[in-house]
């Protein structure tokens, strides 16, 4: 594969990322707390990834945490003036790796210091803010102001949200422009399926995270028979779902080898027919 096999999306002004991406959440240890299982794969599959043509590497600095953002680092850094690393915060791990919501807003502005300065960056591209869990109806308004205020100081370029709904991306936008939302959608769980639409319909880019997750067992034979069909695997196929689902999604399948990395990529090829997409609509 080439990078002229990898679509992208010019999501704002200077910021054009693959569609198909690479998440590097997995690269740290079991629920990304902790070492990689291997360094040396691990590296090699941040370099695989940009040399096969992803321009789009999200992490964040707690995944580890702080490990997988100094592997984006050791591997990538300089980065390539087409590569762009797209972040979060609002969250830390305790002792144990549980995750725990940082949303004051001084524990927003450590969060964007650590990101740049284990990244060795002077300025983040993209930085989503990591909305605590189970709060859709939570006012973010002092939360987005602290990053938005880092954007106007110039330590961050663009604005996103993760785990939102509508109304708070709508509460987001009224203070700044919001250039993504990265929320739960995938083929085996699409309730989010409306906000999907309404975000491509405004303009904002929408990245699942866990784009596999039940994916295969979820919706079983209709993948297995597409897949069959085209001679890939079912793991190949969500991807390629999620693809044709809108226009304005942005994939970031994880995965710690670069075999795995490789199969993920070649999901972007996958055209799925309307007899496809009819049998996965169920």
């Amino acid at each position: 594969m080439s990078s002229q096999n990898l679509e992208a999306l010019q999501i704002a002004p200077g910021l054009s990322l693959t569609r198909m991406g690479f998440g590097a959440m997995q690269l740290a240890g079991p629920n990304a707390f902790g070492p990689p299982r291997d360094r040396t794969e691990a590296l090699a599959v941040l370099r695989t990834a940009v040399d096969l043509g992803v321009t789009h590497i999200d992490t964040s600095d707690f995944y580890g945490p702080a490990t997988v953002n100094e592997l984006v680092a050791q591997a990538l850094h300089p980065y390539p003036d087409h590569l762009h690393v797209v972040t979060k915060v609002g969250r830390v791990r305790d002792r144990s790796g549980s995750w725990i919501p940082a949303l004051r807003p001084a524990e927003l502005r450590q969060g964007v210091e650590d990101n740049l300065r284990r990244l060795r960056l002077d300025v983040l591209d993209l930085v989503h803010l990591r909305l605590a869990h189970g709060s859709p109806n939570s006012s973010i308004e002092e939360a987005f102001s602290v990053l938005a205020d880092l954007q106007q100081a110039g330590l961050i370029r663009h604005l996103g949200l993760s785990g939102a709904s509508r109304p708070q991306v709508e509460q987001a936008r009224a203070i700044a422009p919001v250039v993504t939302v990265q929320n739960l959608f995938n083929i085996g769980n699409r309730a989010d399926g409306a906000l999907v639409d309404w975000c491509a319909a405004n303009g904002i880019a929408y990245t699942p995270f866990y784009p596999l997750g039940g994916s295969p067992a979820g919706h079983g034979s209709a993948v297995t028979a597409v897949a069959r069909r085209h001679r890939v695997g079912a793991q190949q196929i969500a991807l390629a779902w999620l693809l044709h689902r809108s226009s304005s999604i942005l994939l970031i399948p994880g995965t710690s080898r670069v075999s795995h990395l490789r199969q993920n990529l070649d999901a972007a090829r996958i055209q799925l027919t309307e007899q496809d997409r009819a049998d996965l609509s169920v």
